[in-house]
């Protein structure tokens, strides 16, 4: 039988306080602070219990909330490892003191450099990619290889992204900044700018949806929103996915920008130990093909089963810069598309 958290609790109780901060603090418990908002992951915490022994008590909310309670918390604080999703989110935590740094041999052999923070404050456990669609009618995938490209006056009135105020977006200029320096990834995001279809809104799958439907010809959306069309039982948003073609930029480069869903113990840990343990599984091969298999995200580990459709895309190159860098050039990101006027 599936092990179900003690404490799987909604934001709306996360913020009035719950008997998860007074009574889940067990020597046979993990205390999981989650802004992960997958069902998929109850397979994590059930595989990690049936492994272990440790429950996982979850409490789920909005990364910066998660945050703030933390800190209200203090010393006090039940948690013991937070997740989220985005090197931002993971750089923001750590900027406000959540994390310890971890010293595990397990995690340094298993996960590559570039999903290690450097002091070992946090890890990232799945990769999410940032691609670029298009619609195979109106655009020569030939001459759009690259995010550079999406700069190109060429494209000017055919792009759809979303808002400056994604975390996805401000990462992916982040990116930009640390290969290319922050005066030519302004530059780069004024080009974007002047090339937007419309006015940035809706969430990453609207973007695709924008593609579809002709008000774009090209939008920039995480790989996985699109496998959901791909493997929905709506015909409609199948018909969505049949309409567009996805694109994995900067293969003659320096690869596609890679984001991730990450966690990291929290310093005030009352379950230290079980706490690392738990980061230690989701870099195990049983927990990487879970994370592929529930969100269609891409294993952090060579060699790990992907879904079928991440498995039909084949291999292409991925972006080796570390994801501590992408946090740390956030601040810089956001300054540059207030001026360039990224909505």
């Amino acid at each position: 039988m599936p092990h179900t958290p003690r404490y799987a609790l909604p934001l709306a109780v996360m913020l009035t306080g719950s008997a998860f901060a007074t009574n889940a603090i067990a020597d046979g418990d993990v205390n999981v602070y989650s802004a992960r908002h997958y069902d998929s992951d109850q397979a994590l915490y059930d595989a990690f219990t049936d492994k272990t022994g440790i429950e996982v008590n979850v409490l789920e909310g909005g990364s910066d909330q998660l945050i703030q309670r933390i800190k209200r918390e203090g010393a006090a604080s039940p948690a013991d490892v937070m997740m989220t999703v985005d090197a931002g989110r993971l750089w923001r935590a750590e900027q406000e003191g959540i994390f310890a740094s971890v010293v595990s041999e397990s995690l340094k052999e298993r996960l590559p450099d570039s999903m290690r923070h450097p002091e070992g404050k946090w890890f990232g456990f799945s990769q999410r990619v940032r691609a670029i669609f298009y619609n195979p009618d109106e655009v020569d995938a030939s001459k759009l290889t690259s995010y550079e490209d999406l700069a190109d006056p060429r494209y000017e009135g055919q792009i759809c992204i979303r808002s400056s105020n994604n975390i996805y977006n401000q990462s992916l200029l982040a990116s930009m900044i640390a290969h290319h320096g922050a005066e030519k990834a302004e530059a780069w995001a004024q080009g974007v700018v002047d090339n937007m279809a419309r006015d940035p809104e809706g969430g990453d799958t609207d973007q695709i949806k924008g593609v579809a439907s002709g008000q774009c010809d090209i939008a920039v959306a995480n790989h996985y929103y699109y496998v959901r069309l791909l493997q929905s039982d709506d015909a409609d948003d199948q018909a969505v996915a049949d309409k567009v073609e996805i694109m994995f930029p900067n293969q003659d480069g320096r690869g596609a920008h890679v984001n991730v869903g990450g966690a990291g113990v929290v310093k005030n840990a009352p379950n230290h130990d079980n706490a690392v343990r738990f980061l230690e599984f989701l870099a195990s091969e049983q927990a990487q093909e879970l994370f592929a298999a529930g969100n269609y995200e891409f294993p952090v580990v060579e060699g790990v089963e992907k879904s079928d459709v991440l498995e039909g895309w084949g291999d292409f190159k991925k972006d080796q810069l570390n994801i501590s860098e992408l946090g740390e050039n956030n601040p810089e990101a956001i300054k540059i598309f207030d001026r360039v006027g990224w909505r």
